[in-house]
């Protein structure tokens, strides 16, 4: 009687390297890096990507008052969609030093001053930038500012992140007002009312 002892060894060594061979091939589809504890990639969620390239404000219609020397600012609304407060603690721009300011009622009358503690925009709200009210001063022009023109801004917050936006010079009209007792030493022109310019105002 013949034996079957043989074909049955056969087909099992068949089987065994049939599984091996299915084994080597599915670990070849992965990185040799790859392990079960492996930490995922730290790649941020597109939500995330998004939401840093938005900046840490909005600024909405931003606008420069033009003028040929002197002093100026820079004004618009700047929109919080955060969860927490924000600080901006100081503005910068290649055309001018710059200093946050304030107006203030002093001796009866409107005066400006550098705005102490910075300027705060709270959690999911909105701030406005104007004349009368605070604002981003440019300090000393290096080269005049005209109607059209397009400056950029340097934002600097509290935490240490920065934000740049960009602004356009309009005429503006206004009253004359003065800095605050010991600082500054020149009235600067046109820092109430609104910008009169050949487009839309800004809001």
């Amino acid at each position: 009687m013949p034996s079957l002892t043989a074909p049955r060894r056969t087909r099992r060594t068949a089987a065994l390297l049939t599984a091996a061979l299915t084994a080597a091939v599915a670990a070849g589809c992965g990185s040799p890096d790859d392990t079960s504890t492996a930490a995922p990639n730290p790649s941020p969620s597109p939500s995330v990507a998004a939401s840093a390239a938005a900046g840490v404000l909005t600024v909405r219609d931003p606008w420069v008052k033009a003028a040929d020397k002197g002093m100026t600012a820079a004004f618009g609304t700047l929109v919080n969609d955060g969860d927490m407060d924000v600080t901006i603690t100081g503005a910068a721009t290649d055309v001018s030093p710059m200093e946050l300011h304030e107006m203030t009622m002093k001796d009866g009358k409107m005066v400006m001053q550098a705005k102490q503690g910075g300027i705060v925009v709270r959690a999911k709200s909105s701030h406005v930038l104007e004349p009368g009210g605070e604002h981003l001063m440019l300090m000393n022009l290096r080269q005049p500012v005209r109607a059209g023109d397009e400056l950029s801004f340097t934002l600097t917050f509290a935490d240490g992140r920065t934000q740049t936006f960009t602004a356009v010079a309009k005429p503006f009209t206004g009253a004359q007002e003065s800095y605050a007792p010991g600082h500054g030493a020149t009235p600067m022109p046109g820092m109430s009312g609104t910008p009169r310019a050949t487009t839309s105002p800004a809001a």
